[in-house]
């Protein structure tokens, strides 16, 4: 069999005719509302999809509509958005929802490059925002379609955005003019369900006929994988406890986790021992000395690019003046969930729960 050019028909009509039977019934896809489903694309990054459901559907108890979240304090915000990572996407959705509501009336504009021009909104989540809000034809390019069509054209690379004219120009004759939306979710889910990065399921795929990648036994292979060198980090942290109350402090406004609470600490240099680095990073961050060190627990947690371990150890404070000011709280063990924390965190306040209940 050789394969040739999709026949727009065909090819349309076969994925649509699939997407029909098979495709997810998710919460995002049940609405027009253009806020919400801006709210899901960009939650949708870099999380899975079971994982941003419970967020999606919480968030809008907090932000229901895109007045509240501009209205709202960025703390809030930060911590309705605690366990989703990457949360330069919260503050971008912060910025975004004032200039919206300013400069567009609290609408979002149906304008591709008004979209782009917004914090947070790049070229896939304008497409996305015009193709399933307002069934504008706009083809919408994510992962999972990438990938599909990396395997129908048998482009034999890693899945780089470099690609991305190729696949537009294969793509534009078959988006329809109305239900854009349908197509391109299509596809999407395509890729999520059957046309997996590892053992793709082609003897379930509607469109096998018109991949290339499949004619020549060549899917398992395309995409080529990603190399990902992870850096290792470990990291020392201080649970200073007085009259009842934790001590955490605010991250820098800019850089990795900006605008979080955490527990004061840093990282472990390589010449030194676990301890000698608890005592050096509260001296150089807060300007006091610590004593009476006991190892509590530790915990991992993964970045894009860091595999982190967190060491916890409770501590008191042996000398120096009062913390105050806007970075220092002293907050209850309870108190500390109304404040955004890194995922790290999370778990070593989970840790300290836990202990409470015990004793």
């Amino acid at each position: 069999m050789t394969i040739t050019e999709p026949k727009k028909s065909d090819f349309r009509e076969k994925l649509t005719r699939w997407y029909h039977t098979h495709h997810r019934h998710l919460p995002w896809r049940e609405t027009q509302d253009p806020y919400k489903i801006w709210i899901s694309e960009i939650m949708l990054q870099q999380t899975t999809v079971p994982a941003a459901i419970s967020y999606y559907e919480r968030w809008f108890n907090f932000f229901p509509d895109v007045e509240a979240l501009s209205e709202a304090p960025l703390q809030k915000v930060l911590k309705a958005w605690q366990g989703l990572g990457y949360y330069q996407r919260a503050k971008n959705l912060h910025k975004t929802s004032k200039v919206i509501v300013r400069e567009f009336g609290s609408q979002i504009p149906k304008d591709y490059d008004k979209l782009r021009r917004l914090p947070g909104i790049g070229p896939y989540t304008a497409s996305a925002l015009l193709s399933f809000a307002f069934d504008v034809p706009y083809p919408v390019l994510d992962a999972n379609v990438r990938r599909v069509l990396m395997r129908l054209m048998r482009i034999r690379s890693h899945a780089f955005t470099k690609n991305d004219k190729a696949f537009l120009k294969f793509l534009m004759p078959h988006l329809p003019r109305k239900n854009s939306s349908q197509f391109n979710q299509a596809l999407m889910e395509l890729g999520a369900l059957v046309c997996k990065p590892k053992n793709p399921l082609c003897l379930l795929c509607p469109i096998t006929e018109f991949c290339r990648a499949f004619e020549s036994g060549k899917q398992e292979i395309i995409p080529l994988p990603k190399k990902r060198n992870f850096q290792k980090i470990e990291t020392v942290i201080a649970i200073i406890k007085k009259g009842g109350r934790y001590l955490i402090q605010k991250r820098p406004s800019r850089g990795l986790l900006a605008d979080l609470w955490e527990f004061p600490g840093g990282k472990r240099k390589s010449s030194e021992s676990l301890i000698q680095a608890l005592h050096r990073e509260i001296r150089e961050e807060l300007e006091v000395e610590i004593e009476k060190e006991k190892y509590l627990t530790k915990v991992h947690h993964s970045y894009t690019q860091f595999q982190v371990t967190l060491y916890a150890y409770e501590c008191s404070l042996k000398n120096g003046p009062r913390l105050r000011g806007k970075i220092f709280r002293w907050v209850s063990l309870k108190g500390l969930r109304r404040y955004p924390f890194p995922s790290g965190s999370v778990k070593i306040i989970r840790f300290l729960e836990e202990g409470e209940k015990t004793e």
